[in-house]
């Protein structure tokens, strides 16, 4: 092993993230209705060991040997039952960490040619679908909170390996957690933040064109 070596190994090495719990993707999908231009939302089925009954954007894990992006647009299609080719992707928005060692790819997109009142869903993971007019969400403020992120260690975690391990300083994190109000329905967590996202990303339309 040398310098020139180690050199060699890191020159065009890129940021990545190391051993996530998995990663997924999702579709931020804007549909027209009316003449309006509307974000559409799920409410995963209740029967899903996952968040049941939460609001969340079309979406979800990366297979092996699929991008980012194919994911997206295959997991968006599977749960609207939509043709991919209604499905056009814009921009990307955003790749997002959660507390629990998840990453998520966040994409833009458009459906076209679709009318809401005719999707027909996956029941077997949607409960519901609704749509929110961008204008709305554009025009509202989220509420803004924080949660603790308490890092504690398992039962077992050698504290004998560190020094002073007795005064050993155990940060709490905090976590900004937004929440969009629509109706009678609270949008939060992970999708408020891609929502955040997007919406500060289209308000630069007024003063970048």
């Amino acid at each position: 092993m040398n310098i020139p070596l180690i050199k060699k190994v890191f020159k065009n090495r890129q940021f990545s993230i190391q051993d996530p719990a998995h990663e997924s993707a999702v579709v931020v999908p804007i549909i027209k209705i009316d003449d309006k231009l509307h974000i559409l939302f799920e409410i995963r089925a209740l029967s899903l060991n996952s968040q049941p009954g939460e609001i969340c954007f079309p979406g979800g894990k990366i297979e092996k040997g699929e991008n980012a992006l194919d994911c997206a647009i295959r997991e968006t299609s599977e749960e609207l039952n939509i043709c991919k080719n209604n499905i056009e992707i814009i921009g990307k928005i955003a790749r997002s960490e959660t507390p629990y060692h998840i990453t998520i790819y966040s994409f833009c997109g458009i459906l076209n040619n679709i009318k809401f009142d005719s999707i027909k869903y996956s029941r077997d993971e949607v409960a519901s679908i609704f749509t929110v007019p961008i204008d709305v969400l554009l025009n509202q403020e989220p509420i803004l909170c924080n949660m603790a992120i308490n890092l504690g260690p398992l039962q077992g975690f050698p504290f004998h390996l560190i020094e002073k391990e007795k005064t050993y300083n155990r940060k709490i994190g905090i976590r900004p957690v937004y929440f969009y109000k629509y109706k009678d329905r609270f949008i939060w967590g992970t999708t408020a933040k891609i929502l955040k996202i997007f919406l500060d990303t289209i308000r630069q339309i007024d003063t970048t064109f």
